[in-house]
């Protein structure tokens, strides 16, 4: 086997991975939710997140998680067997979106951006000061 074949093969997997972790959030976030899943780090005293708040949480933190792995094969498949400046291109444009899509989701399940701290209590803020 030849390396642009194995290369090729590597960034196939990655994509099977992306959406299989994907699928497989998106079922087994459904028992989470109805058991009363609720975020570590989330606000003292605050009111338990529904059933579907729950269900969008653990399913936006299974797309984001199989969104990277897909960017990953797509950099894999592209900058590894030959290069144009078509594919290049194409995969420019496939990150951005991917990225949009990253950022929004990021902001839907943590309600701040990414270069956002974290709010005053939380956990994290607390192991930092």
């Amino acid at each position: 086997m030849e390396l642009p074949e194995i290369i090729e093969a590597a960034g196939r997997y990655m994509d099977v991975a992306g959406v299989a972790i994907m699928v497989i959030g998106a079922v087994v976030s459904i028992p989470l939710a109805l058991r009363g899943f609720q975020p570590r780090g989330q606000t003292p005293g605050a009111e338990p997140f529904s059933v579907y708040r729950s269900y969008r949480q653990l399913l936006g933190r299974s797309i984001l998680l199989g969104l990277e792995l897909l960017v990953a094969a797509d950099i894999i498949r592209t900058v590894a067997v030959a290069p144009t400046y078509e594919s290049v291109g194409v995969l420019a444009i496939i990150v951005l979106i991917r990225t949009f899509l990253s950022f929004s989701l990021e902001l839907e399940i943590t309600g701040r951006w990414p270069w956002q701290k974290e709010p005053d209590g939380s956990p994290a803020a607390a192991r930092v000061g």
